[in-house]
């Protein structure tokens, strides 16, 4: 994986291009007004984005790009939170290698 760690995949890009699309997508029409059609449509384009990158503090990532890209979030506020779990993840996995080496 490249340095840019999920986010330089290639396919975690398309997933997150779809994902964007589909809010886009179901955001107007008749299909805006059936609920639960559009909340699962949009809870399984988000699904595939999130598990590519896997780990709670990826898959957080994935959804606050997702967020930031449908205009949810401004791009001051989603580069602050991204930077955090960024920050959260790295502690995590140092904490899992520093159990796994006792």
């Amino acid at each position: 994986m490249s340095k840019e760690g999920f986010r330089g995949l290639v396919v975690w890009q398309k997933a997150k291009e779809f994902a964007v699309a589909i809010y886009q997508l179901t955001s107007e029409g008749a299909i805006a007004r059936d609920f639960g059609l559009r909340d699962q449509m949009r809870r399984a384009a988000i699904s595939v984005c999130s598990n590519i990158a896997e780990g709670s503090a990826a898959e957080l990532i994935s959804q606050l790009e997702i967020a930031k890209a449908v205009g949810y979030l401004s791009n001051d506020d989603a580069l602050r939170l991204i930077q955090t779990s960024d920050e959260i993840g790295k502690m995590l996995r140092g904490l899992i290698k520093a159990r796994s080496d006792t």
